[in-house]
């Protein structure tokens, strides 16, 4: 089934206080790709600057990722340099350049248009509203956003979110959304007004996927070692994507395996500086990181116990 992302291609300068690292590839469109083609072949739509490595990203093309959809445009590429704290679960933005992702228009080849699973990678809703309107057949359609676009674009956003089927945000924006402090009622209010499916990413402690009357827990994987969050949740997205596009399957049970994949992209973006965490991972490992979650979440209840009479 094919799958196509549309967001931003990225050079991304890192602080954390285990390293550093300077432009190094980023970008949400980036991150979910690196995630979803360990599953299924991905197309990419975005714009890159003429001082992008393109070496670098057409590098990572065997691993299943179609750049062609991706536009270079004279000028610099976007640019982000943000620092993290010592727990990494706060991070300052010290930079950003949007340089040619400012004038950005999507345009899709006709090979993208025919895509049967969307996912619309966090760029403005009015530009998002664009690309749903170039890929009228797609089977399911995913969304990111964030709080700049939901304070500044959301009439513009609320009108997106009648027209996908799936909302993926971290719980502040989910929060910020609803004007709900409570992220099971903030998720509520989401499913109400279009998504027929909200994800909440909680970090390290996971991400919830909640449905009209049933919600479903997905823990992070527990890791030793944390370098770097930044994308991890585009590494989830794309993860959930790329199994979705797989197997062909959006039922209930599916969605949920969905989850687990997401969660295990995550746990490889986090592992090391920008996009290292997937050097040298093999679809078995992603397979065999993925059945871990089972001892992770399976419990088999004793009998009920009868109660002691007097």
């Amino acid at each position: 089934m094919s799958l196509l992302v549309v967001g931003s291609v990225a050079l991304d300068s890192i602080f954390t206080p285990f390293g550093q690292t300077a432009d190094a590839l980023g970008g949400s469109a980036v991150y979910f790709s690196v995630g979803a083609a360990l599953l299924a072949p991905v197309q990419v739509v975005g714009v890159i600057g003429n001082d992008y490595p393109v070496a670098e990203l057409e590098r990572l093309a065997p691993r299943g990722i179609d750049w062609s959809g991706v536009e270079r445009a004279d000028g610099e590429s976007f640019r982000w340099k943000g620092k993290y704290s010592y727990d990494l679960q706060s991070r300052e933005t010290l930079e950003t350049r949007l340089g040619v992702f400012a004038s950005f228009q999507p345009k899709l080849p006709s090979s993208a248009r025919r895509a049967e699973y969307l996912f619309l990678g966090n760029i403005d809703p009015e530009l998002q509203l664009g690309v749903l309107a170039q890929v009228p057949n797609a089977k399911l359609v995913a969304c990111d956003t964030m709080n700049y676009w939901i304070q500044g674009k959301k009439p513009a956003l609320m009108e997106l979110l009648r027209r996908v089927d799936i909302l993926l945000v971290n719980d502040s924006e989910a929060r910020e959304l609803s004007g709900d402090w409570n992220v099971h009622r903030a998720g509520r209010w989401i499913l109400a007004h279009g998504p027929r499916h909200v994800v909440i990413k909680q970090g390290e402690h996971g991400a919830l996927l909640m449905e009209p009357g049933r919600t479903f827990y997905a823990p992070a994987f527990p890791l030793e070692e944390v370098f770097d969050p930044t994308g991890a949740g585009d590494a989830f997205a794309g993860g959930f994507m790329g199994y979705l596009a797989r197997s062909g399957d959006s039922s209930e049970a599916n969605l949920r395996r969905a989850m687990i994949y997401g969660a295990t992209m995550g746990s490889y973006a986090v592992a090391a500086f920008g996009i290292r965490g997937f050097e040298g991972v093999t679809l078995a490992d992603v397979e065999a990181r993925a059945r871990a979650f089972r001892d992770l979440t399976h419990v088999t209840l004793a009998e009920p116990v009868a109660r002691a009479t007097a």
